[in-house]
């Protein structure tokens, strides 16, 4: 998101920002507390916010909805308000599409680019799958951040416990896949721009855990994409741009994918870092073509 608005900044757009707490919809028409808004790279001084007041969003040229997972009612909120102003006013990515295709659920489109994977919070189905494949990886069906993942192995004693502790828990389903070696290789972040493919950033898990999310200890490193992958990104980009998903972020480990993130995709700072290219960019690009037209 920094990137997107230093970038932003750089072609002469006015800033705002908004807290989505301070949406409202009186009589059909959206609002927010708007705040104009200054960015800086620079260490322990990234903003200057203004006064804030109270407009409509519809005023707006472009609404970049940027807003932090859980995926939840309030967030589900956010999106049917901001479905009211669009596409007058440009909501990226759009918050129909963006309700309708959460991570772990959009990506089932594309069964033959995945490996075998399960939704459900069944237990019967859950245990038949785990005997046929094996060592297997559960995660909650909304969750992020690489929080609530688990690997359990064939022969777990635990899993019986783990099941009864996770329904106890939370009411969503999980998504259960059958383990990928691979992950220690590295789980690949790919960016993906109006559907075309942007940039790539592999992230390494540390030694003592399953998750890549660098917000768990991965470390970044650069990367080129392999034959397999470019076909994984020309296979999902027609869906992705007919949805109005300008920025997506997808994961691959080996070869498979096993996410396609639309909420708020991360690692355009990091690729660019890396010497890979200026991704903010080309999301700009896009989207002044987009209001141009």
């Amino acid at each position: 998101g920094f990137a997107l608005m230093l970038e932003a900044q750089s072609r002469s757009h006015d800033l705002h920002y908004y807290h989505p707490d301070s949406l409202a919809m009186e009589d059909g028409a959206v609002s927010a507390l708007v705040h104009p808004l200054e960015v800086r790279d620079i260490a322990g001084d990234h903003f200057t916010l203004g006064e804030g007041r109270r407009e409509r969003l519809e005023g707006f040229d472009v609404v970049l909805m940027r807003q932090d997972p859980p995926f939840d009612l309030h967030y589900i909120t956010a999106t049917h308000f901001l479905e009211r102003i669009h596409p007058k006013t440009l909501v990226v990515n759009d918050p129909f599409h963006v309700r309708n295709a959460p991570e772990k659920i959009l990506v089932t489109t594309f069964p033959q680019l995945m490996p075998a994977t399960l939704v459900t919070r069944d237990f019967a189905a859950i245990r038949a799958f785990r005997k046929e494949k094996g060592d297997i990886v559960m995660k909650p069906l909304y969750g992020h951040g690489g929080a609530g993942v688990f690997r359990i192995r064939k022969d777990d004693e635990n899993f019986g416990s783990f099941l009864d502790t996770f329904a106890a828990l939370t009411r969503e389903p999980w998504v259960i896949q059958q383990y990928l070696p691979a992950v220690r290789d590295g789980d690949k972040r790919i960016l993906l721009v109006d559907g075309a493919f942007a940039g790539a950033v592999n992230r390494v898990p540390a030694p003592d855990d399953l998750r890549s999310n660098m917000v768990r200890g991965g470390a970044a490193e650069t990367t080129e994409i392999s034959a397999r992958e470019r076909e994984i990104c020309e296979t999902i980009g027609p869906t992705l741009r007919e949805r109005g998903i300008i920025l997506a972020g997808i994961d691959v480990i080996g070869g498979t994918l096993t996410e396609i993130n639309v909420t708020a995709p991360t690692r355009i700072r990091a690729i660019r870092r890396l010497g890979g290219p200026d991704i903010a960019a080309r999301v700009w690009d896009v989207i002044e073509a987009k209001r141009r037209g």
